[in-house]
């Protein structure tokens, strides 16, 4: 069993390496070897050895941490897809030998500000961007210091240069109009958000464009929207199409909380799934397998791409590079049994 080591010193005498070589190591340093930096860790692993994160900034000018901020809605600190975003990129920091940091923003206070706080009092090396506006200004900010990032998720400016990992939300979107008017249906609903979003924007538009390529006058697509975190709100927009006089036979929603919610208002309606009313998500969160009958919707892989996004943020951080890493993943459609072919006919609302 090796010798358990307390310090830099001993643990270099241990590997027969110079202190600056075993600090760039645990570091991360790309001018490191491969083999040496796992060598390294591996070695700090089995003896025990913590670095001290003040030492290791005074000799790298690193912290070993990365950022990302995180707000406060409600009495749940994180929602579904946030929960297994956070879980991923954890494990994609953790495995080379970086910390995560949460900066919580309350409720009134802006993301920018703290992200701001984070970036200026140096507690971390770089950070990860959710949840992408149309136009955002978290994305501009730390550019403009220079600061190591990644988004998950695009600006629609496409002139903007930043890294960036994405999940082909248009494509999944019209992969799901395809499917719902091969089975019949020409009268679809839109579930989905009213703040600008750019993933709201690219979806809707693949839809937009599946019913265009059709060219079939007699498709009819309605729209509900509602503020993302209203949920008040939400349920009255998913009830005006429900209770509408000329109901959808099929309802796309922009992500899973959504159509689950579609889902549970349906039922309440006396409507069955997917006889009377097929519904589609996107993202495949955890609860939508076991929501009855069981969410058809799309894999966003969503703790992979976090994995992936922290490995890309250590990449952007270690060797500087210019070149924006860009990367755009395609989801796959999880065909449950919440869709099928379109109804002869209306079901009344509460007759089942």
């Amino acid at each position: 069993m090796p010798t358990r080591v307390t310090t830099l010193k001993e643990l270099a005498a241990q590997l027969d390496l110079s202190i600056t070589t075993v600090s760039r190591a645990l570091a991360g340093h790309q001018q490191i070897a491969l083999k040496t930096r796992e060598r390294v860790t591996e070695a700090a692993r089995q003896a025990g050895y913590v670095p001290n994160t003040a030492a290791r900034t005074l000799v790298s000018g690193r912290s070993g941490f990365v950022g990302m901020v995180l707000p406060i809605r409600g009495a749940n600190l994180v929602d579904s897809f946030l929960g297994e975003f956070v879980t991923g990129l954890g494990e994609g920091l953790v495995s080379h030998g970086t910390d995560l940091i949460l900066a919580a923003v309350a409720q009134g206070q802006s993301e920018l500000s703290v992200l701001r706080h984070v970036v200026e009092s140096g507690r971390a090396d770089g950070a990860v961007v959710t949840r992408i506006a149309e136009v955002d200004e978290r994305l501009a900010y730390l550019r403009q210091r220079n600061f190591p990032f990644v988004a998950h998720g695009r600006l629609l400016d496409t002139d903007f240069s930043y890294n960036w990992l994405d999940t082909d939300g248009a494509h999944a979107f019209g992969e799901a109009f395809d499917m719902l008017y091969d089975l019949g249906h020409r009268h679809l609903g839109l579930v989905t958000i009213a703040e600008p979003m750019t993933f709201r924007h690219l979806r809707q538009d693949g839809l937009a464009a599946a019913i265009a390529r059709r060219g079939d006058p007699s498709v009819r697509l309605d729209v509900a929207t509602a503020p993302r975190f209203d949920r008040g709100a939400r349920l009255r927009a998913i009830n005006r199409l429900l209770h509408a006089d000329e109901r959808p036979t099929a309802i796309v929603a922009l992500f899973d909380e959504l159509a689950l919610s579609v889902m549970e208002e349906a039922t309440r309606a006396g409507l069955t799934i997917p006889r009377d009313l097929s519904v589609i998500g996107f993202d495949n969160i955890a609860a939508s397998a076991y929501a009855p009958p069981g969410l058809t919707t799309f894999d966003a892989s969503i703790r992979q791409c976090a994995r992936e996004i922290g490995e890309m943020l250590l990449t952007v951080i270690g060797d500087g590079s210019a070149a924006p890493l860009t990367r755009l993943i395609r989801p796959t459609l999880v065909s449950r049994a919440s869709h099928g072919p379109a109804p002869t006919g209306p079901a009344p609302i509460g007759k089942n």
